[in-house]
């Protein structure tokens, strides 16, 4: 087989996204620089903004069985330190693919031959076998708009990893609901939603907390930070959809 035909492994493709375009290489970039500030600005507010940058994936490091603060010796620290780096680059790199994989599509989506390579559907005008005018009359296709806003969430439910890591917001969300109207303590029960959908499930705390100092709409507060979050967790399962649909699309790709 020639090496131009040879299909590239996975690593390889996401390696592609993440490098491939101004906008990954843009926040990997910003991700250096979020480094650069912990070291040198230890102290500051900014010092924690890499976690932010790489969430959520770097916020599973909070559960992982490694990580900075593991005590056991030099060695076993040494290990805990370079296993919980490792995750973060592997965070970021990820991170950065998803980004490369959305301009990369949005590409593809605008470019005249990816539109001239679509198939067209039985009841597209200039295909044979597509209905008259009377057909469409009895069956009216959708509006524009509702077309535009399933083809936006699509991503989120057509691939094998949007659908499981929505599984992981759901049950997230179902847990902290729960918990806050049904046990007399929910403790922080609210990490694991604002993990699983971070970054914007920092917006929706910030906007559902003040509503909990009131006493009479405390009861409110919830409801709000789980309707931010689902719609937080939403927009990522989109961006993982796209990620994974990108990928696929470059497996399947003939080489030239």
């Amino acid at each position: 087989m020639p090496n131009g035909s040879r299909p590239r492994s996975l690593p390889h493709r996401l390696l592609v996204l993440a490098t491939g375009n101004w906008l990954s290489r843009g926040y990997l970039a910003v991700f250096a620089l979020s480094l650069l500030v912990m070291f040198l600005f230890p102290e500051s507010g900014f010092a924690m903004s890499f976690l932010l940058l790489t969430a959520p994936l770097s916020f599973m490091s909070m559960v992982l069985p490694l990580g900075p603060g593991t005590e056991g010796g030099w060695a076993v620290e040494a290990a805990a330190v370079g296993f919980w780096a490792v995750w973060l680059l592997l965070c970021a790199f990820v991170n950065a693919a998803v980004l490369g994989a959305l301009l990369t599509r949005s590409a593809n989506a605008a470019s005249p031959g990816h539109r001239a390579l679509l198939p067209r559907s039985p009841g597209s005008p200039g295909c044979a076998g597509s209905p008259g005018r009377e057909g469409t009359d009895e069956a009216r296709p959708a509006s524009p708009r509702s077309r535009g806003i399933r083809a936006l969430l699509a991503p989120a439910v057509d691939t094998w990893l949007a659908r499981g890591y929505l599984a992981v917001v759901a049950a997230s969300l179902g847990f902290f609901l729960v918990a806050a109207y049904l046990l007399p303590d929910p403790g922080f029960a609210g990490i694991w939603p604002i993990m699983t959908t971070a970054p914007l499930s920092i917006v929706a705390f910030l906007v559902a907390s003040p509503v909990e100092w009131s006493s009479s709409l405390a009861w409110l507060s919830p409801l709000l930070f789980t309707a931010g979050a689902a719609l937080s967790g939403l927009f990522n399962a989109v961006l993982l959809g796209r990620l994974a649909r990108t990928l696929r699309a470059r497996e399947a790709r003939p080489a030239a």
